[in-house]
C-alpha cells in the first residue's frame, strides 16, 4: 500500500502544471525536519476531526442541559451503533483513497476518472443500504444492547430520523476522500467548520425555540450533514481538475471495486468489529441506569477528543513510513515512528492530565445533574491517564501499515480490544464484582494489552529482524 485516504502529501509534483489539469502544491517527507513534517500533516487532519466530532458532542452539551438526562443518555447509547455503520463504510473510503491516490500519482487520467465515478456511485448505493439497515434496524439494536425503557423510546427517535439522513455523512465522507486524495485537504476543512457552526445554532434553535426535543438536535445534525454533502457534490461536478465528477459517467467498475475491497475491507471489518464490541461495553454499563449510562456518554465525548492528536499524528506516520520505505529509508522510518510516538505521548499526556484534574466542571458542560456528574468523572479519573497506551498504540500500528504490514496490527487490535476487553467484562461482572469502575476499566484493559502485543510484534517482525539480516549481510561480506 502507498496511500491512504487523507494523505495529501505523498505526490511530488511542486509548481508542474500536466496534462488534464493534474498539477497540485504536494509535500515530500524523505528529508528534511521529521518533527515539522508531522506537524504540518497532522494539523488540518486534526482540525477536520474537531469539527466533524462536534455534531454529536453538540448535540449532547444541548440535549443533556436543555431536554435532560435521560435524553444525554439516548444520545450517548446511539453512538456506538452509529459508528459501527459509519466506521464500516469508512474502511472503504480508505481504500477508495488509497486507488484514487496511486492513479493520481501515477497521471493515468482515465483511470482516475473510472475511480472516481466507481467510487461514487458505490457511495449512492450504500446509502440506500445504510439508511434502510439502520431505520429498521433500531429497535433489535437498542433491544440487544438491553437499551433501559426510560431512554429507549427517545434513542429510538433519534437514531431513525439521524439514518434517514444518513445519506449527507457518507457522501461528505466520500467526497472528502477523494479530495484529500488529491491532495485537496483545505476545502473539506472549511465545509466542516461551516455546517458544525450551522449544527450549533440550529440544535438551538430546534431545541431551545421550537422545543423538539432530542428530534431537534436529530434534524439539526442531518441538515447540517446534507449541507456539506451537497457542498462537496458542487465542488466535484463544478471542478475543471482530473478528479471532476459527471452523473453521466457513473458506474461500476469490477476492476477498480476489487482494489477498493482489497484495501478497504480488512479496514472496514477491523472498525464494525471493533465498534460491535463497543456495544456489548455499553450494554454493561447500561445495566447501571441512565445517570451512569450520561456519565459515561459524557467521558466517552472527552475521550474521543483527548484521541484526537494522537489519530492525526497516526495517520501522519503512515505517509512519513510509508514515503520512506518506499525511499529506501528505513532508518528514518524507524526515526520518525518513534519520534511521532513521543509527540502523540507528550501531547495526550499534557490534555488527559488537565482533565484529569478538571473532571466535574468538563462533565458538567453536558449534565448539571451531580449523580451524572459524579459517574463522568469516576470514569475519567479511572481511564484518561491509560490512554497513553494508546498513542503508541495507535502510532505504531499506522507505522506498520505505512510498511505495507497491515494483518498484524488489524489481528492484534482485534485480539485486544474485542476479545479480551470481552473476556475481562464477562469474567469481571460474572465472577468478582459488577460495579460501574471495573466496567469503565474495560476500556484501558483493551489498550493496555493490545500496547504489550504490538510492541512486542513490532520488536520482533521488523526491529530483530532487520538487526539479523544486517549482520547476515555483515558476515556474508555483502
Amino acid at each position: 500500500m502507498t496511500l491512504k485516504a487523507g494523505d495529501h502529501s505523498i505526490l511530488i509534483m511542486k509548481g508542474r502544471n500536466m496534462a488534464g489539469n493534474f498539477g497540485r502544491k504536494t509535500v515530500i517527507m524523505t528529508e528534511g525536519s521529521i518533527v515539522k513534517q508531522i506537524i504540518l500533516f497532522s494539523l488540518p487532519l486534526m482540525l477536520g476531526n474537531i469539527f466533524q466530532m462536534l455534531y454529536n458532542t453538540v448535540d449532547s452539551i444541548v440535549v443533556g442541559n436543555y431536554v435532560g438526562k435521560e435524553a444525554l443518555a439516548a444520545v450517548g447509547s446511539t453512538t456506538m451503533i452509529v459508528n459501527m455503520l459509519v466506521m464500516f463504510f469508512n474502511g472503504f473510503s480508505v481504500g477508495a483513497g488509497v486507488i484514487i491516490g496511486q492513479n493520481f500519482g501515477a497521471k493515468n487520467k482515465q483511470k482516475l476518472h473510472v475511480a472516481v465515478e466507481t467510487t461514487m456511485m458505490m457511495t449512492f448505493i450504500a446509502c440506500v443500504v445504510f439508511t434502510a439497515i439502520g431505520f429498521f434496524g433500531v429497535k433489535p439494536m437498542l433491544h440487544f444492547m438491553d437499551t433501559p425503557e426510560d431512554v429507549f423510546s427517545d434513542a429510538v427517535v433519534y437514531l431513525r430520523i439521524y439514518f434517514i439522513g444518513i445519506s449527507g455523512l457518507l457522501i461528505y465522507n466520500m467526497g472528502a476522500g477523494i479530495l484529500r486524495a488529491v491532495g485537496d485537504s483545505t476545502r473539506p476543512l472549511l465545509f466542516l467548520i461551516l455546517t458544525s457552526v450551522l449544527n450549533t445554532v440550529l440544535d438551538l434553535v430546534f431545541v431551545i425555540v421550537l422545543d423538539l426535543g432530542i428530534a431537534g438536535v436529530a434534524i439539526a445534525t442531518i441538515i447540517s450533514q446534507a449541507v456539506s454533502a451537497a457542498l462537496i457534490l458542487i465542488l466535484l461536478t463544478r471542478s475543471k481538475e482530473i478528479y471532476r465528477l459527471s452523473f453521466r459517467d457513473l458506474r461500476l467498475d469490477g476492476q477498480t471495486l476489487k482494489q477498493i475491497f482489497g484495501v478497504g475491507l480488512p479496514a472496514g471489518i477491523q472498525s464494525v468489529i471493533t465498534a460491535f464490541s463497543n456495544i456489548f461495553v455499553q450494554s454493561y454499563v447500561n445495566y447501571f441506569g441512565s445517570s451512569v449510562m450520561a456519565g459515561w456518554s459524557s467521558y466517552n465525548k472527552l475521550d474521543s477528543f483527548i484521541m484526537l492528536p494522537m489519530q492525526s499524528m497516526a495517520m501522519a506516520a503512515t505517509t512519513f513510513v510509508s514515503q520512506n520505505i518506499g525511499a529506501g529509508k528505513d532508518d528514518r522510518a524507524k526515526r520518525g515512528t518513534i519520534t511521532t510516538i513521543l509527540m502523540s505521548l507528550m501531547v495526550t499526556a499534557f490534555i488527559a492530565v488537565f482533565l484529569v484534574i478538571f473532571a466535574k466542571p468538563a462533565v458538567r458542560l453536558f449534565s448539571k445533574d451531580e449523580s451524572v456528574i459524579e459517574a463522568g468523572a469516576l470514569f475519567i479519573h479511572a481511564n484518561t491517564l491509560f490512554l497513553l497506551f494508546n498513542c503508541v498504540n495507535h502510532v505504531l500500528a499506522s507505522a506498520l501499515r505505512g510498511r505495507g504490514d497491515s494483518r498484524g496490527p488489524m489481528i492484534i487490535m482485534l485480539a485486544a480490544f474485542v476479545g479480551i476487553r470481552q473476556i475481562y467484562l464477562f469474567v469481571t461482572t460474572h465472577f468478582i464484582a459488577n460495579t460501574e469502575l471495573l466496567v469503565g476499566l474495560g476500556y484501558p484493559v483493551g489498550w493496555t494489552s493490545c500496547f504489550i502485543i504490538e510492541v512486542t510484534y513490532y520488536y520482533f517482525r521488523h526491529i530483530r529482524k532487520a538487526k539479523e539480516t544486517a549482520s547476515g549481510r555483515s558476515a556474508s561480506g555483502k
